[in-house]
């Protein structure tokens, strides 16, 4: 079963940025942190969930201007081609909530652990239909 994760420790970058510089740096930053762990070749033919989960101190980005630029970066080191991830979930929660850390992924647990801007992804098998809905 395909399972990859990682931390990307920085405010992400808004799709929505006005600098491409900036835009393409973020991307780098993120194929960057995902190449250090990713110690296989391209994934092909799997249909793929990608999960980001950003943990942030204030004034965060609309999590939906952070997916694109984050699912652009892995593409063609962790999937063959961004076509075929299947699934996307995104989700955004203030350092300061109260978060119970019972039964989330250790790695997951430490990013919320950190204290300040910080995302969350994960790559791994896209389910069931009926187990989304």
């Amino acid at each position: 079963m395909v399972s990859f994760e990682f931390l990307v420790p920085k405010r992400p970058l808004s799709h929505q940025a006005k600098s491409s510089a900036h835009k393409n740096e973020w991307r780098d930053y993120v194929y960057g942190r995902a190449f250090r762990e990713w110690q296989a070749p391209p994934i092909y033919n799997t249909k793929l969930r990608l999960t980001i989960v950003y943990i942030c101190e204030e004034d965060p980005p609309d999590i939906n201007n952070i997916i694109k630029p984050v699912q652009d970066s892995l593409s063609t080191l962790v999937y063959s081609d961004d076509l075929i991830v299947c699934d996307v979930q995104g989700s955004l929660r203030m350092v300061d909530d109260l978060i119970d850390l019972t039964g989330l992924p250790p790695l997951l647990q430490d990013a919320i652990l950190i204290g300040f801007d910080c995302l969350y992804i994960r790559i791994d098998r896209s389910r069931n239909l009926r187990e989304l809905v």
